[in-house]
């Protein structure tokens, strides 16, 4: 049935039973959904039962490469997890690159699901069609870059690619992320919903290769890919050199790199401290995904004082932010740090190091005091401080075990009027953007089916000011509803189901993402897509995302963002005085919702909008 591209089939894992199926992927399923996310949010919508606990049997966690993952298409080593957040309560689809999304396609398989809980901690083995499960009661607590090199001496397979969790995992602590080589899956909490699996690890190694449909019409459609990149103003040798930590700079210059809880965006700038200049100082090589000519994930060793000797492969541009503006910290040394104690634990840098932040500002204000810190002088700029509270959020303990859910659970039971001071939307917290000074960004939030999350509708358009669809006023409201759909839809479309690594649309290819999508979907699997069907795609699985959330009670009222950011100007720099108001916000959702061919007042998908996208079975779930 398939020519290329696909396996043709699902691996599914019963942990309760240590039960094993293999099922023929529905053609149609790959036609409407592609793969990656498209694959993930359509088995979550499908077989999830509505109000699931998310740490229960009944949830399930999906991975999913796509089809062009295990081709010759450069960055395209990329694979969603999907299942429902224990943070949220919403879609949890998070993606991550590295080797292992490649070897489950060379293992056989197009997604591979796992439901269930098993009674003992087991990690799976998956060797081209054979399943094996293994005890891992040894592995039990154990931090995740010893938990790969163990289970690869177990294997006697140097080869072999795993994904995994630490202890955060394990503890069920809601940021916990799972870790695959040196690439996380780090948000929403998927590495707690592995952990009440008692699922330790999977163990991946295969040797089919990916067949092609048309070797000729791949060479064509890869050699306009290329051709697209090499033409990018930043991607070489700037973004391949420094990697996304560059943003740092770029953000500070717009004045909207968020600081100290989003208190001193531009009125205090780190560029100095911790920007580019800092960075190189540090830099002690370079990895690189499966296939990517880029490179551009940057390995840091820390040189001074207790941090000398401590080497991350990072820390990204978001983790400078989260452990570095958020939180005031200036010392380099102690982010690359605090990067790796995340990445052994397992916990999502960016949630962490904003619940950390939060806490900051609550001890600043007297809201916490030295008896809630456990003696801890928790104030901007601590990086002591800082650590101490990250060692003791995977295990619970101290302040720690009150932040190790996220600051929307912490501020709920600290009270005392810290909702206000809690940065996230849907209990997800906020990136590294100031979107007080960038408004499709900030409806983006407000709108992502996962929460605030910088891997969905990135408004390039603001941030980097590419003109494609159009150029935009980043500090305007009108027009952004229409702007940010497109945005959404075409990168779940072009890098999410494909799936493609997003900063080559942000920086190289947005002008030919879908010409060149359909052209390389013909190519390897012989499926032919207009540019149009290609970005239907996306806005069918945004708008299955945006089903599954309103089964799940989400309404329009979801769709908001922190108070500060509608009330409180940005106090200083070139953005200064911005701000994104009550009336700007519900100016944009109408818009988008109009756009989206939404209730506007609901916020729910229309019975006409979904059967347009051949999803009126999730009207009839949702009775519309």
């Amino acid at each position: 049935m398939y020519k290329g591209g696909y396996t043709g089939k699902i691996l599914r894992i019963n942990l309760t039973d240590h039960s094993v199926k293999e099922e023929a992927l529905p053609f149609q399923t790959a036609k409407d959904f592609i793969g990656g996310a498209g694959f993930g949010i359509k088995y979550l919508f499908d077989e999830v039962p509505a109000n699931s606990d998310a740490l229960g049997p009944d949830n399930k966690l999906i991975f999913a490469p796509g089809p062009l993952s295990g081709t010759n298409v450069p960055c395209a080593s990329r694979m969603a997890v999907t299942a429902k957040s224990p943070l949220t309560g919403a879609v949890g689809m998070g993606l991550s690159g590295g080797h292992f999304p490649v070897e489950l396609k060379f293992a056989g398989y197009d997604a591979l699901i796992v439901e269930g809980r098993s009674k003992e901690p087991v990690y799976v083995w998956i060797k081209d069609g054979e399943v094996k499960f293994r005890s891992a009661k040894t592995l039990w607590g154990m931090k995740t870059t010893d938990t790969q090199q163990i289970i690869k001496n177990e294997l006697n397979d140097q080869n072999v690619r795993i994904a995994c969790i630490g202890p955060a995992g394990e503890n069920q602590i809601k940021i916990a992320s799972i870790i695959n080589e040196w690439r996380a899956v780090g948000r929403k909490g998927l590495g707690a919903v592995m952990g009440s699996k008692n699922l330790k690890a999977i163990a991946v190694r295969g040797g089919e290769k990916v067949k092609v449909n048309d070797k000729d019409k791949l060479k064509e459609a890869r050699k306009v890919f290329t051709k697209a990149m090499k033409d990018s103003p930043v991607l070489y040798p700037a973004f391949a050199n420094l990697g996304t930590p560059m943003v740092v700079d770029h953000l500070c210059h717009m004045g909207i790199f968020p600081t100290k809880n989003f208190l001193g965006t531009g009125a205090y700038d780190p560029i100095e401290q911790i920007g580019t200049a800092v960075q190189a100082t540090r830099n002690a090589g370079k990895e690189h995904c499966y296939g990517c000519p880029v490179g551009c994930s940057q390995v840091k060793l820390a040189k001074t004082g207790e941090y000398a000797g401590i080497m991350t492969e990072g820390p990204e541009f978001e983790t400078m932010y989260s452990f570095g503006g958020a939180t005031g910290v200036e010392n380099i040394d102690a982010i690359i740090a605090a990067d790796r104690l995340a990445d052994e634990m397992g916990f999502d840098t960016i949630s962490s190091g904003v619940s950390i932040a939060f806490a900051m500002e609550l001890y600043e204000k007297g809201i916490l005091t030295k008896e809630d810190t456990g003696g801890l002088e928790l104030r901007f700029g601590n990086d002591t401080a800082m650590m101490a509270v990250l060692r003791q959020m995977s295990y619970r303990e101290g302040l720690g075990g009150l932040l190790a859910d996220g600051a929307k659970i912490a501020a709920e039971k600290i009270g005392k009027g810290s909702e206000k001071f809690a940065m996230h939307v849907k209990g997800l917290e906020l990136p590294a953007y100031d979107v007080r000074g960038a408004k499709s960004h900030g409806l983006n939030f407000a709108t992502s089916f996962t929460g605030a999350d910088h891997c969905r509708g990135y408004a390039f358009q603001e941030i980097f000011g590419i003109p494609v669809p159009k150029e935009v006023d980043r500090f305007t409201a009108e027009g952004k509803g229409a702007l940010t759909k497109w945005n959404q839809d075409i990168r779940t479309a072009t890098t999410d189901a494909p799936t493609m690594c997003g900063f080559l649309l942000d920086m190289a290819v947005v002008g030919i993402a879908t010409r060149n999508t359909a052209d390389l979907m013909e190519a390897i699997t012989g499926i032919s897509y207009t540019p149009d069907e290609i970005l239907s795609v996306g806005e069918r699985i945004n708008n299955l995302a945006r089903a599954f959330n309103v089964r799940e009670g989400f309404t329009r009222a979801d769709d908001t963002l922190p108070e500060r950011l509608m009330t409180e100007p940005i106090p200083g720099g070139v953005s200064k005085g911005h701000f994104i108001s009550r009336e700007e916000l519900k100016l944009m959702l109408d818009e988008y919702y109009i756009a989206r061919g939404w209730d506007v007042k609901t916020g729910s998908p229309t019975r006409a909008t979904l059967k347009s996208l051949n999803l009126e079975y999730a009207a009839d779930v949702l009775n519309l």
